[in-house]
């Protein structure tokens, strides 16, 4: 009995050779490989080709091209340009068109010692080789240029300078200088020296890219975060903003109204106290002997939007910005010098895996954000832009949470517009918002839960303490996010009925006591 001899494996894709080309041919005849490109051929019948070869790129240049290495702009995105386009230095000038993708190989100088080995027997240039390769003027040919424009170039060198630092850019162009007669490109490594020269501040140089001219000025900005705050600025500006009129209260009830601004303030950043005990601390100055430092964040935070004064500022240039963020945090974390109360942050500060605005860039991106901030309307949307800025930078070493809802508020108390509460089961949903934003540019869910926040707070009845507080435990205000969110219960807006027994509850117990 004659056993059928099964076609031995091949991969996805394969560039056919001498060795190759005849079993290919029969798998071509059965229906089993079909032609991608040039003596380019693959076992995937049913993919799109331009999804196949992107996701074997590497395997199918370093095929056409063996020992490559990548050059030019490709040197420096490390991908294919957004024509598709793949520009590499080998042994030979050629072109290969491909679906979706083109290589381009010319001839030049090979890997260099500061060169790195990359997939599939190709190389990656260092990256001093790939700034100073890009410097080289060309011109765009039937797709793009080969070399990145020079804005795009003094982009990456100015994130470049932010991860490694002074030295890290001194360190570059010292290598770039070595290598450039290798290549010859000494007119380039010059401008490479001239521009990295200008953004440390030690030589002049005309710029162009915005990054790269804030860091020459001193106020470097993180520009991922600047492109965060313009989506915002649209959703913002498309949003027909509601004007909430803060309710009449009086003395006893702003105090009321800021004692739980302060407490669920705290909440939401892990200071948790029973009511009573916070209402102790803020109102007869009792500190517990087991946690002063929380204690005064508490105190600290009502002292602050407590003081109608001090919550009626609003910045009119950035210098006003920064002085009301240092003051306001000074007298906050005023308990805690180890949190440096009043200065910004001097080392990286991250939640989880997200980190936030580096040391370095806290003033220039906090400058950037306010040249938007200006451009909204007073009141809620300022406030809610705020809000995202503070918290996005986090420009200090603890309490940017606390900061950033106290700056958001005094946006609405500037206005006469009603107060933002966050209550404790409303953590979750808020915190979510602002990732949404964060991670996805998505600003419409952090202008609904503020919405409904607001709203929430103006529906309660601070001028009595006691009332209010009974309103917020009906309505679920100070469950625990996580045990609220397993037993499915949200915040709830209270109705005319609730308030109602609110008051009938207040005047019985009055009463009582009378």
């Amino acid at each position: 009995m004659n056993r059928k001899i099964p076609d031995p494996p091949l991969p996805e894709v394969l560039i056919s050779t001498n060795e190759t080309k005849n079993l290919i041919a029969k798998r071509v005849a059965r229906g089993r490989m079909r032609k991608l490109g040039p003596r380019l051929y693959t076992t995937d019948m049913t993919s799109d080709p331009k999804a196949i070869i992107r996701r074997h790129l590497w395997q199918i240049v370093a095929g056409y091209c063996p020992g490559a290495i990548l050059a030019d702009r490709t040197g420096l995105e490390s991908g294919p340009a957004p024509d598709g386009s793949v520009f590499v230095i080998s042994d030979r000038v050629r072109k290969v068109e491909l679906p979706g993708i083109t290589i381009n190989s010319r001839k030049g100088q090979g890997p260099l010692p500061s060169d790195r080995p990359f997939m599939r027997d190709l190389f990656l240039p260092s990256r001093s080789r790939g700034f100073i390769e890009n410097f080289v003027p060309t011109r765009k040919i039937g797709g793009v240029s080969r070399t990145l424009p020079r804005a795009e170039i003094e982009s990456r060198l100015e994130r470049e300078i932010a991860a490694i630092g002074p030295e890290g850019a001194n360190a570059l162009r010292d290598l770039a200088q070595e290598i450039a007669p290798a290549l010859g490109l000494e007119a380039e490594v010059k401008e490479l020296s001239a521009v990295i020269g200008a953004m440390l501040g030690t030589r002049e140089a005309a710029l162009s890219a915005p990054a790269a001219i804030a860091r020459a000025e001193g106020r470097p900005y993180d520009p991922k975060r600047l492109e965060r705050f313009v989506e915002f600025q649209t959703t913002l500006h498309d949003t027909s903003p509601v004007i909430r009129q803060a309710a009449p209260l009086s003395d006893a009830g702003r105090a009321n109204l800021a004692f739980f601004e302060a407490y669920f303030s705290n909440f939401i950043e892990g200071t948790e106290f029973p009511v009573a005990e916070a209402r102790e601390i803020v109102f007869d100055g009792v500190i517990p002997e087991d946690r002063p430092a929380d204690a005064h964040d508490v105190l600290g935070t009502f002292r602050v939007v407590s003081d109608v004064n001090e919550m009626s500022r609003t910045p009119e240039t950035v210098e006003d910005l920064l002085a009301i963020l240092r003051r306001r945090h000074a007298m906050i974390m005023e308990a805690r010098p180890d949190k440096r109360p009043g200065r910004f942050k001097d080392r990286p500060n991250h939640t989880g895996g997200r980190y936030f605005v580096a040391p370095d860039l806290v003033e220039g991106t906090l400058v950037r954000g306010f040249d938007i901030y200006r451009s909204l309307d007073a009141g809620f949307p300022r406030a809610a832009f705020m809000a995202f800025l503070i918290a996005e930078v986090h420009p200090f070493a603890d309490g940017n949470g606390r900061i950033s809802r106290v700056m958001m508020n005094a946006e609405l108390v500037s206005t006469g517009e009603q107060r933002i509460l966050i209550p404790s089961v409303y953590r979750n949903n808020y915190l979510a918002a602002l990732r949404a934003l964060t991670n996805d540019g998505y600003g419409r869910p952090l202008v609904r839960t503020l919405d409904f926040a607001q709203r929430y707070a103006r529906s309660l009845p601070f001028d009595r303490f006691e009332e209010a507080e009974w309103v917020m435990a009906a309505t679920r205000a100070f469950m625990k996010p996580d045990e609220a969110d397993e037993e499915g219960v949200r915040l709830e807006m209270p109705n005319d009925d609730l308030l109602s027994e609110a008051q009938a509850r207040f005047r019985r117990s009055a009463q009582t006591l009378s």
